[in-house]
């Protein structure tokens, strides 16, 4: 990036209230961030209205001030962004960056699980469609701090994919390149899990003309089945008691070194030092990328 001044973020989504794999996501951007005494902004990922759960953003929130991740400026709420992805659509179809489309899930699937191009010279309208980003000469791989080069399937790095859903909400893909160029992030710092998505969004930078920020993808925490986990597999929210044990347990997760007297400081003090002490090398990677199933259509190492 050219911005000399670091800005992260943590963007959860309301649909439930933040669980230890939640807080690893928090923590390790947070300490990055702050370990450069740069910014750390929250933004609540609002768009999906039928996934979330009432109160859980106000929850979140109050989660994280429990855990003493303060942020800075005004949380960014993506249900009141509506009107830039809406500029951001018009401008991609301007640019015949984009076009309508009607194929189902089905009709996918049965093709391999890789959308064609099917509907790109069709001239659907917008009634009852999708609309598809035309991705040309994308990229198909990007260099994440900490797992190095990381290569995608050519079939997913070429893929035309949803921008707009056929539903009337947006995609995940776009809300989020646009509120991240507006937020100014430098770097995006969250779980493996999200891996996948990240050379769609890379497409959506460039075709934008915006700058690219880094990334950093931290390893997930596994559920005793070996699923990650998540509040879709009902992962107990964090604690409201002594946030301090549970601070304690995500260091040693991230391979940060724990003062051997941390039962005896104060929540500020214990993350003043987790600033001090941060080393994002020492992060493991506790699943390897061939084990995760989210990240299976990525390969690390040289073609």
């Amino acid at each position: 990036m050219t911005s000399s001044t670091y800005t992260g973020r943590f963007a959860p989504s309301p649909s439930g209230d933040l669980h230890f794999g939640s807080l690893i996501a928090a923590v390790g951007s947070f300490l990055q961030a702050r370990s450069r005494q740069g910014i750390w902004r929250v933004r609540i990922e609002d768009i999906d209205p039928p996934r979330e759960t009432p109160g859980s953003a106000s929850r979140i929130l109050q989660q994280l001030e429990h855990y003493g991740l303060e942020w800075d400026g005004e949380v960014v709420w993506q249900s009141q962004r509506h009107e830039a992805y809406r500029a951001a659509l018009d401008w991609l179809h301007q640019q015949q960056h984009s076009y309508y489309c009607t194929c189902t899930r089905s009709r996918i699937q049965q093709v391999g699980g890789f959308y064609d191009g099917h509907c790109r010279a069709l001239g659907h309208g917008p009634q009852q469609a999708a609309t598809r980003l035309k991705v040309d000469h994308a990229p198909d791989r990007f260099c994440d701090r900490l797992r190095g080069t990381l290569f995608a399937d050519a079939r997913l790095a070429g893929e035309d994919f949803i921008i707009h859903r056929r539903d009337g909400l947006f995609a995940y893909n776009l809300a989020v390149v646009v509120d991240d160029h507006f937020m100014g992030i430098t770097e995006v710092v969250r779980g493996a899990d999200l891996i996948e998505p990240t050379l769609r969004q890379i497409t959506l930078y460039q075709r934008f003309g915006w700058p690219v920020p880094d990334y950093l993808h931290l390893p997930l925490v596994m559920s005793d089945s070996g699923s990650k986990l998540s509040k879709q597999n009902h992962a107990p929210a964090l604690p409201d008691g002594d946030p301090r044990p549970v601070l304690a347990a995500a260091l040693k997760f991230l391979g940060q070194p724990l003062s051997s007297v941390w039962q005896d400081m104060t929540l500020s003090a214990l993350l003043r030092q987790a600033i001090a002490d941060w080393n994002c090398a020492s992060v493991p990677l506790t699943n390897s990328l061939a084990e995760d199933s989210s990240t299976s259509a990525f390969s690390n190492g040289s073609l």
